[in-house]
């Protein structure tokens, strides 16, 4: 469609992508209830998004050669609305601050066979609008840049998922 190009790399192959993704599961894993995604970040704009998948990877089969990637949910945090969508917060380049994505209600059953896959990335167009990651007013904005963009994750800034698995 509008804007990709050959050779079309599945999505979990995109270098704008951080891909996390279980092991092959050995035995069913069922997600019920709300993905959680608490992510410490910076950027080098004064805006911009961050977005999460939670993904079904299907296996291999006469289907699908390739296997199979089944987005189940997926959300955004607008890092100006951090704190509230009460106020705006503009982000100071380079400081790293702590963002919350907050995925709506899923179920899934991951069966035998398949991994549980979390997508990070700054946009899920043309699904949502683009962020000019300027800080300017949404939608009367005359500019674009790149945003420069880290997810950090250490003892101090511990990035992790908050996922809701019922059962053993």
């Amino acid at each position: 469609f509008y804007g990709a190009e050959e050779p079309y790399p599945r999505l979990s192959q995109r270098p704008d992508v951080l891909v996390f993704r279980t092991d092959v599961l050995t035995k069913p894993v069922e997600v019920t209830g709300n993905v959680v995604v608490n992510l410490w970040i910076s950027s080098s704009a004064l805006d911009t998004d961050f977005t999460a998948k939670v993904i079904d990877v299907h296996p291999a089969n006469e289907d699908y050669p390739d296997g199979f990637d089944m987005l189940l949910h997926d959300s955004v945090i607008r890092c100006r609305y951090r704190e509230g969508f009460d106020r705006e917060v503009l982000l100071t380049p380079g400081e790293i601050v702590p963002v919350t994505i907050r995925i709506p209600a899923t179920s899934n059953l991951f069966d035998i066979g398949h991994r549980i896959r979390i997508d990070i990335s700054s946009s899920n167009w043309p699904r949502l609008d683009v962020n000019p990651n300027t800080g300017e007013p949404l939608g009367r904005h005359r500019r674009t840049r790149v945003a420069v963009n880290t997810i950090h994750h250490d003892r101090l800034r511990p990035s992790h998922v908050l996922l809701p698995v019922v059962g053993p």
